[in-house]
């Protein structure tokens, strides 16, 4: 039985997370599957993919073959490096303790990556946030303004308005005639 680690399809329309399984490559994408070894979230940019680490490594050394996503996933998660690690132990190239000290490094060094690249989309984030802010802001203030202009201005008519009927009020007083003039 040929065995395949791929994705397997979960989530509601234009909203996919996906479980890695293992599975025969036989099996349809979302059927039968051997095992579960860990899921991927392509929505949520800190908590991409989480993995069972030694499931995936148990089931690269049986011959277990990734999809290209799946062997990208992987690969990012450290699995492949810890495998050719292990294949140079097995075959005498490299000791234990080297190969747990090149992998320690590596995941020290992809730590610090990480960390970088989410601290600059943080801050790129709160920089569009602090933009948007101001422009609205901006745009608030253009409208604050509009609005007592405009209110000013029906003051100013209503004024006048009261002023006009105030002088024609004592016109049509003088009249005394008692009608009212249109």
């Amino acid at each position: 039985m040929a065995v395949r680690l791929r994705l397997q399809r979960h989530g509601r329309k234009k909203l996919p997370y996906y479980h890695i399984v293992a599975a025969d490559s036989r099996a349809p994408r979302d059927g039968k599957f051997i095992e579960k070894i860990g899921t991927y979230n392509p929505l949520n940019a800190e908590e991409k993919v989480t993995l069972n680490f030694e499931r995936a490594l148990y089931w690269l050394k049986v011959g277990a073959q990734p999809t290209e996503k799946v062997r990208s996933l992987l690969s990012s998660q450290g699995v492949l490096l810890r495998l050719h690690l292990q294949r140079g132990v097995e075959k005498g190239a490299i000791t234990q303790e080297v190969a747990d000290q090149r992998f320690e490094e590596w995941l020290k060094e992809k730590e610090r990556k990480v960390g970088h690249q989410l601290a600059a989309l943080r801050k790129a984030q709160e920089e569009a946030r602090r933009k948007r802010l101001e422009a609205e802001a901006a745009i608030n203030a253009r409208r604050e303004e509009a609005l007592k202009a405009k209110l000013a201005e029906a003051e100013a008519a209503q004024q006048a308005a009261s002023s006009v009927e105030a002088a024609g009020g004592q016109s049509d007083g003088a009249a005394g005639d008692g009608q009212v003039q249109s």
